[in-house]
């Protein structure tokens, strides 16, 4: 429970800070991995922390949060995200996708960055993005089609880490593929 703290600290200080409207949806995003802050067997720790997970799992104690905010006009979505005990960031995203597979990804969020850049705790990044942002499958359409897969649940966040020495997937903080993941839930 203890190696939750700093993602229910910032979960607690953000929700204190920001209030939606009917007509600004707000979207958040738990990002786990499958040792962070549950036993193998036991329940989830907290309702906050979601359930899905990278996939292949990963063993790291590695948490987050994602939090995305729809302008009132509908054409800018702001975001925060924040990552604690993890190394080596190297980039973020939105990716389309259910719970159980990966997908392509369609917003950046973070980097890309130099592998080996060492240990992050607090806000990895935050920002404002619009349709023109988009990538891979949502390239050339408007937030309305990104809002429609996230309302869906079929759209998640996933941080990818790399310390820069072969081989790869060696453990915290060297998964290229991503060390932590969250599907995007609608608030």
């Amino acid at each position: 429970m203890q190696r939750m703290a700093p993602a229910i600290l910032a979960i607690l200080v953000i929700a204190g800070c920001s209030r939606a409207t009917p007509t600004s949806p707000e979207f958040v995003v738990p990002l786990v991995s499958t040792e962070a802050g549950i036993g193998a067997g036991q329940p989830t720790a907290s309702t906050h922390l979601s359930g899905d997970h990278e996939i292949p799992p990963r063993d790291t104690l590695a948490q987050g949060q994602a939090i995305f905010k729809l302008s009132d006009d509908g054409l800018s979505m702001s975001y925060k995200l924040i990552a604690s005990n993890i190394e080596n960031v190297i980039q973020a995203h939105i990716h389309l996708g259910s719970a159980t597979e990966n997908g392509p990804i369609v917003v950046f969020l973070f980097g890309l960055v130099a592998s080996g850049g060492g240990r992050h705790d607090g806000v990895l990044a935050d920002g404002t993005f619009t349709a023109a942002n988009f990538i891979g499958p949502l390239a050339g359409q408007p937030m309305s089609a990104l809002l429609a897969q996230m309302s869906s649940g079929n759209t998640y966040v996933n941080v990818h880490t790399n310390d820069g020495v072969a081989p790869t997937n060696t453990g915290p903080g060297d998964f290229p593929g991503g060390e932590i993941r969250g599907q995007i839930k609608r608030k």
